[in-house]
């Protein structure tokens, strides 16, 4: 018994220091994303993506998650050598330019050395859990900033690092690691209230990174929601002018972002109210466990909404009207705009304000909900913890744990050292073609920008939303091969294309293509004078002359 005693004392020690606590947090959100994983990180850590988990059918599995780590992997592959991190130099070649790799930013940095020593599977699970840690680290140090007790901080960055939306974003997308920029932002806001330029320059670059990292959306209600809490917190002029700094420099990034990619893309036009439609939430979603679409899961949890209610009343109530007022509308503006056209005000605002013209996905401005609704839980369990400092953080951290808890990883196979790709790679020069075609903004070209980082070559395919308009028409163009339906070799021969990389399952399981193509495809390269050079596998290369 004393033996016990004497090592819970030893333990309360420790978490009762600075890094001690630090150290316990971060424990506990590794936990966290273990157990959001799980359980997927137990069976396939170093063997499968933690993805979306879609079947790859012999080959590499399509999804987001490859687009992402293609411009995770650009950046420390630039650097290699020598030249600039935010070019992609390979994909829509040659009818564009090099392009900016706006999703390598930040988090491209931190996957480079973790891929040199584990290697890509291993890379991409390894930041899925860090991120985690980070998450809820951030969380919970911003709420510390506003005078929070560690338990009740605790919970607050736990609500945060496990929001059911945040997770569903980190399967595949960029939106839930980029979130984490939120917190970053309110915590150096709240830290350069105690002195130090520093923290105000921390703020408007964590700030003005979210639209730099292509989340667009997000930023559009990021920079609003984030200098409007600058501006209530502030308390001297010299706070008031970082708020006036940070928003110039975030609003300059979006304007460059548009100028040098929005705006010369597929996407110039807009989207229709239409596609807004297909992917618009209902008020029955945001109680909705099981994900059934991955664009309309806003599951909020059960006891989280109400929890954050009573954090607001209750910060309501001890006089700070105007953080209750923000935290408040930062969860239920959110919220009601995810509704999309099932809200009739979004029609309106659709038509009214352009940049919302943009975007397909009314969700994209959670992540802010889910930092708010965090946060007010926080304050709530701060109110219950009083006379129970440690038993009732706890208890919620039990709690909450479980409310917000939600199965959404899967596993995606991986292709590492692909026969067919290891040959091409040391023939003589030539760019790579792909198929079947797909248009620029199809998920399936993911596929080829994943195996494109183990041959290096320029090629006229590629995979974003934001396509070049001259890639897009050179795709539609080079869509006859899929059936074998190209007269000749003109094409192929402008855009300096000697090789061709025929992807048996994207064929046989893609419901974009009939699978009566793939023969007819084959029977048409060989008409116009194209040879396999490799084949056997679930890939075929092909040379042309």
């Amino acid at each position: 018994m004393a033996v016990r005693l004497d090592r819970g004392a030893r333990l309360r020690r420790i978490a009762s220091s600075r890094s001690g606590f630090v150290a316990l947090a971060a424990a506990l959100y590794l936990a966290a994303g273990v157990s959001a994983t799980w359980p997927r990180v137990a069976d396939s850590f170093t063997s499968d993506f933690l993805a979306g988990g879609a079947p790859g059918y012999g080959a590499a599995a399509a999804g987001d998650h490859l687009q992402v780590t293609y411009h995770y992997w650009l950046v420390g592959h630039q650097l290699e050598h020598g030249r600039a991190p935010w070019r992609d130099p390979y994909t829509f070649r040659p009818e564009s330019k090099p392009l900016l790799n706006l999703q390598g930013w930040p988090f491209g940095l931190p996957f480079w050395p973790l891929d040199a020593l584990f290697g890509t599977v291993v890379a991409w699970n390894a930041l899925a859990l860090l991120l985690y840690v980070a998450a809820g680290l951030l969380a919970c140090a911003w709420l510390r900033e506003l005078g929070l007790p560690r338990g009740p901080a605790l919970v607050g960055g736990l609500a945060f690092a496990l929001a059911p939306y945040r997770a569903n974003q980190s399967v595949g997308h960029l939106l839930g690691p980029i979130s984490i920029l939120l917190p970053l932002t309110l915590l150096a806001f709240e830290r350069a209230r105690r002195g130090g330029w520093g923290w105000l320059v921390l703020a408007a670059a964590s700030l003005a990174s979210i639209p730099l990292s292509g989340q667009v959306h997000l930023a559009l209600g990021a920079i609003p929601f984030a200098c409007a809490y600058g501006i209530v917190r502030a308390r001297r002029p010299r706070e008031l002018f970082g708020v006036v700094s940070a928003l110039v420099l975030a609003v300059a990034a979006g304007v460059l972002v548009q100028r040098t990619s929005i705006s010369r893309s597929v996407l110039a036009g807009g989207r229709s109210l239409h596609a807004v439609e297909h992917y618009s939430a209902t008020v029955g979603d945001f109680v909705a466990r099981r994900k059934s679409e991955t664009e309309k899961y806003v599951f909020v949890g059960w006891l989280t909404p109400i929890a954050a209610l009573a954090g607001l009343v209750l910060l309501w109530r001890e006089g700070r009207q105007g953080l209750a007022w923000l935290l408040g509308l930062g969860a239920l503006v959110p919220m009601l705009l995810a509704l999309g056209t099932n809200l009739p005000l979004y029609t309106a605002v659709w038509h009214a304000f352009k940049p919302f013209r943009y975007p397909r996905v009314p969700e994209r401005l959670m992540p802010i909900a889910c930092l708010c609704l965090a946060g007010l839980v926080a304050f709530a369990v701060a109110r219950l913890s009083e006379r129970r400092a440690l038993l009732v953080p706890a208890i919620a951290l039990a709690l909450f744990g479980a409310d917000l808890h939600a199965r959404l990883y899967g596993t995606s196979a991986p292709d590492e050292g692909n026969a067919a790709y290891a040959a091409l790679r040391g023939a003589p020069p030539g760019r790579l073609l792909e198929l079947p075609v797909f248009l620029p903004d199809i998920h399936y070209g993911s596929v080829y920008q994943y195996y494109d980082m183990q041959v290096l070559r320029e090629r006229p395919l590629g995979y974003s939303t934001v396509a070049p308009v001259a890639a897009d028409r050179v795709a539609r163009r080079l869509r006859a091969l899929n059936c074998g339906r190209a007269r000749d070799d003109a094409l192929l021969r402008g855009l300096g294309v000697r090789y061709i990389a025929v992807h048996k399952p994207l064929f046989a399981h893609t419901p974009l293509v009939p699978p009566s193509c793939r023969t007819k495809a084959d029977r048409g390269l060989r008409r116009l004078g194209l040879r396999r050079l490799v084949s056997g596998g679930p890939i075929e290369i092909w040379r042309l002359g």
